[in-house]
């Protein structure tokens, strides 16, 4: 089964975004997993489950998500999460400050094939950044818009002296997202399915009986 492990999306992102952030810069908070990363990685969600204002975590689609009080104050924003002609789930601002370093992990089950696909926005950034998804070093760009298989081992450290922001949007798959994925720039690599553990996670998604989890086990069955 060939998998995308990275592409450089045909979306942009508006400057104001950045104009926003800077007048707003308040109510950052320590990103909830600290197992994965030393130093400052500060989050400010603007959609959540349950449209909390603090950081938390997904709870496997148990949870309808809705913006935070922060996103009033981010216009911008909101206009390009309107123009993604798919479900968003989650969206926050991830800022990785000087010196800082997230550690390599993988988001299970978080990938484009899994029926979710995580989106970066940078921001603001400085060379001695480095993000990398397995051995590959991304050069994400202000501007640009990349989607990472979180499901592949990944990391990150800024070496610079200025912060690194990304705006970060999980967006569940459908039709309009495939045909934005088929224009583009992508990285893919072949991965040997595990049939049986595949069908036991099909099967624990449809327990769930969730329209997320509904989601995500018919688009597993159309990959087997």
């Amino acid at each position: 089964m060939s998998i995308i492990c990275f592409a450089r999306l045909p979306l942009v992102c508006s400057p104001m975004i950045k104009t926003e952030i800077d007048s707003y810069a308040t109510n950052w908070q320590p990103h909830f997993n600290q197992a994965h990363y030393h130093g400052e990685w500060n989050v400010l969600p603007l959609r959540s489950p349950g449209g909390h204002d603090t950081p938390v975590a997904d709870l496997l689609g148990r949870v309808t998500y809705a913006d935070t009080v922060h996103m009033q104050h981010f216009p911008a924003v909101a206009a390009l999460v309107r123009s993604l002609d798919c479900p968003v789930q989650s969206v926050r601002f991830l800022n990785l400050k000087a010196g800082a370093d997230i550690k390599p992990h993988r988001d299970h089950e978080l990938a484009f094939e899994k029926g979710e696909a995580r989106l970066h926005f940078p921001l603001v950034t400085n060379p001695q950044v480095e993000f990398y998804v397995e051995d590959t070093r991304l050069d994400m760009q202000p501007g640009a818009c990349w989607y990472i298989n979180a499901n592949l081992i990944h990391r990150a450290s800024n070496k610079g002296d200025t912060d690194r922001i990304h705006l970060v949007i999980d967006c569940l798959v459908n039709d309009w997202l495939r045909e934005l994925f088929s224009r583009a720039d992508i990285q893919t690599k072949e991965e040997k399915i595990d049939l049986e553990k595949q069908k036991q996670v099909i099967a624990a998604l449809r327990l769930q009986n969730t329209p997320t989890a509904t989601q995500l086990a018919d688009q597993l069955e159309k990959d087997l």
